[in-house]
């Protein structure tokens, strides 16, 4: 039986439950608190996806409508945003069919829109994402 409550501190459960499962004691482990745990990695993989792909097209949108404000750090921005992106990809593959769902793309579209509203100040940006996957994730994209 686990020891150590999930709600009164995670981590020391988390380290008690892989204690238990290398043990071998599997008649012992909080399997409900695990496989939540286990769909909660999941999600935290697609948050951060969803985050980073909004943050670079926030800068697409800036460097697209700001074209007087292009900077050397927002190329470093698109640049390093980018990389982790790919290199996110892939390590996590399965996330590779995100890309062309088109109700993500939406949402991730409307919090680029948000984001770059927030840091610029402007509010004329298009309803739908004018690039294509392959574009934005282009090193050498840069909209016009």
């Amino acid at each position: 039986m686990t020891t150590i409550s999930y709600d009164a501190d995670v981590v020391a459960w988390a380290n008690e439950q892989a204690r238990l499962i290398r043990a071998g004691r599997l008649d012992q482990l909080d399997l409900e608190h695990i496989a939540e745990e286990i769909e909660d990695v999941g999600k935290s993989e697609q948050r951060e996806l969803a985050s980073r792909m909004a943050v670079l097209l926030a800068h697409l949108i800036k460097w697209q409508y700001r074209p007087e404000r292009q900077s050397n750090s927002w190329r470093r921005t698109l640049k390093e945003q980018r990389k982790a992106l790919a290199f996110h990809l892939k390590q996590v593959p399965s996330l590779k069919p995100r890309l062309a769902d088109t109700e993500w793309q939406g949402a991730i579209w409307a919090d680029a829109v948000t984001l770059a509203i927030d840091e610029t100040g402007m509010g004329a940006f298009p309803d739908d994402c004018p690039w294509t996957i392959e574009q934005i994730l282009a090193d050498d994209f840069l909209p016009a």
